[in-house]
């Protein structure tokens, strides 16, 4: 191929979307978390209730959860413009929540154990304590869940192009989220449960609650880890975005030579591409058409080749 002129324009941007809210209210819950934890695990020993121990420690796991959460707020927020990123550090959110992921689905594996142990081996159960632990978890729940729960979508956007539609998922809080809600699960279950076993003496309800429980919130994990891993891996086949430039670049009789798609943060691209021309065309026009037709683009590096018909073919 012969080229008569290339033409490069690289556009930077802050790939960076931080969603201080998110991060403000679930530092609220992790205090929250860490309040009740204490007071249960003083409780317990004060008053020799495992149940109250058992649920302080369960605490300190969900506890656990949002200091990871928080932990990828500041380590993306303090290297945003650090040049040892290429792309920034918009994807240590959609990193932070694939990990919460798999240690969600680490209680779950827990509990469904614990609860099939239970199971054929059943334990005399405290049904005033525990009732009382289960109320007191369900509220410190759901008073998180409201704190979270309008927060893990932060950004929408309505453009002219049918794909160009999107939003920004906070995956990150997201996962938060996801442990405070399983925890609420949890609770209503063995609510349910402990009164069944209480006044009706079903007490095999108990363990078949928590198996019930964990399925659920496996469920919950592995959706979590598929919608986060392909963003990880800058996997597009699925993505409609890519057909929708190379349809778009191949117009007017443009070749494309090479084009890569990769992930800056949850919904937004960087573009390098590569095309051939078989007549004078503005580049910088051209980009400015890509930047203005596909949103989501938020770094475009296009390279183009003049070459006439008579010698490309």
């Amino acid at each position: 191929m012969s080229s008569h002129s290339v033409t490069k324009w690289t556009q930077a941007n802050n790939f960076q979307q931080h969603n201080f809210d998110g991060e403000r209210n679930t530092r609220y819950v992790l205090y929250l978390t860490l309040i009740t934890m204490l007071v249960e695990i003083v409780a317990g020993t004060v008053y020799g209730s495992m149940a109250l121990l058992a649920d302080g420690w369960h605490m300190g796991t969900h506890a656990a959860a949002f200091m990871i959460t928080l932990f990828a707020y500041r380590y993306a927020r303090k290297h945003a413009n650090s040049p040892q990123f290429t792309f920034g550090t918009g994807k240590v959110g959609v990193l932070g929540g694939f990990t919460s992921a798999i240690a969600l689905g680490l209680v779950a594996v827990v509990m469904f154990i614990e609860s099939v142990s239970r199971l054929f081996n059943p334990h005399a159960i405290q049904f005033e304590q525990a009732i009382l632990v289960a109320i007191i978890g369900l509220t410190v729940n759901v008073i998180s869940v409201f704190l979270l729960k309008d927060h893990h979508t932060h950004d929408h956007h309505d453009h002219h192009d049918h794909h160009d539609h999107h939003e920004h998922k906070d995956h990150n809080l997201t996962a938060a989220y996801m442990h405070v809600l399983a925890d609420a699960l949890t609770s209503v279950l063995a609510i349910v449960a402990l009164l069944f076993g209480k006044y009706m003496g079903w007490s095999w309800l108990d363990p078949i609650m928590g198996i019930v429980g964990a399925l659920i919130i496996s469920k919950w994990a592995w959706g979590l880890i598929k919608h986060t891993s392909p963003l990880l891996l800058d996997d597009n086949q699925a993505n409609p975005l890519q057909a929708d430039i190379k349809d778009f670049l191949q117009q007017d009789n443009k070749h494309i030579v090479d084009l890569r798609l990769m992930r800056v943060n949850s919904a937004d691209f960087a573009l390098i591409a590569s095309i051939v021309v078989h007549e004078d065309i503005e580049s910088l026009s051209l980009k400015s058409q890509l930047s203005e037709r596909f949103s989501q683009l938020k770094h475009i590096t296009l390279e183009v080749h003049r070459c006439d018909l008579t010698e490309c073919g």
